[in-house]
């Protein structure tokens, strides 16, 4: 297969070669929001949007449009790591979420800063690509665009996308963070190799504390009707 730096099938371990690797971490017991907690604004923080069904994180806001963004935090922070974790997407659902990772909440503002890998069942082919929402940025950032508009044609050559209908329904997406270097592959298949260097190390983003080191965040979209199931996700520190 003709390699090229959207479609490389990788193999585990990716930016992790030639890094030390910590012991890999359950970052969700199959039964609670241990180690989570909900940032939103306060009418959306006790509405319910994010929960334990089926052994897995669900986000549900299915005939409930009229909200905020909603975020489920990780309670800890990473700097260099690994992390898998799979992915359920369903067809009725139009809604947007995403992943986003050494990030941090404002509460003044009411907005969670730093970058995110985008999960899109609507258009599963920009799932693995990176957005940042830090506030001076928000724009894509592999591929680099003016803002947050994107077509298939700026896209990845190859893709896979599972729905909850297709053979198990879920699917991997592995993320890994060394420096400034940010890496994703999502069912195998290589989505981003990105070198943020100058963008997530710029004064914004360290006025805000985020781009190398922070927190994960689960998203619910703002005004979106989601969908979405999360389980298995598991991190390791890179040295």
């Amino acid at each position: 297969m003709a390699l090229t730096r959207w479609t490389t099938i990788l193999a585990m371990g990716l930016a992790s070669a030639g890094a030390q690797a910590g012991e890999w971490q359950s970052l969700f017991d199959g039964r609670t929001l241990t180690g989570w907690h909900v940032a939103a604004k306060p009418d959306d923080r006790e509405e319910g949007f994010w929960q334990v069904r089926e052994g897995a994180i669900t986000a549900d806001s299915l005939g409930r449009p009229h909200h905020d963004y909603v975020w489920l935090v990780s309670d800890r922070e990473f700097g260099d790591f690994e992390l898998v974790l799979r992915v359920r997407g369903f067809r009725s659902s139009p809604g947007n979420s995403g992943l986003q990772f050494r990030s941090r909440y404002d509460e003044s503002a009411g907005w969670l800063d730093g970058p995110q890998v985008d999960i899109h069942p609507p258009a599963p082919w920009r799932t693995g690509l990176i957005y940042d929402e830090t506030r001076e940025t928000k724009r894509w950032v592999h591929p680099s665009l003016e803002d947050w508009r994107i077509e298939p044609s700026q896209g990845p050559e190859e893709w896979r996308w599972l729905y909850s209908d297709e053979g198990d329904g879920w699917n991997e997406i592995r993320l890994i963070a060394r420096g400034t270097r940010v890496e994703t592959v999502v069912n195998g298949i290589a989505m981003t190799d990105f070198d943020g260097a100058g963008l997530l190390d710029d004064e914004s983003h360290r006025r805000h504390e985020v781009g190398l080191k922070g927190h994960f965040a689960l998203q619910l979209h703002k005004n979106d009707e989601l969908l979405i199931q999360f389980k298995d996700l598991r991190v390791r520190t890179l040295d």
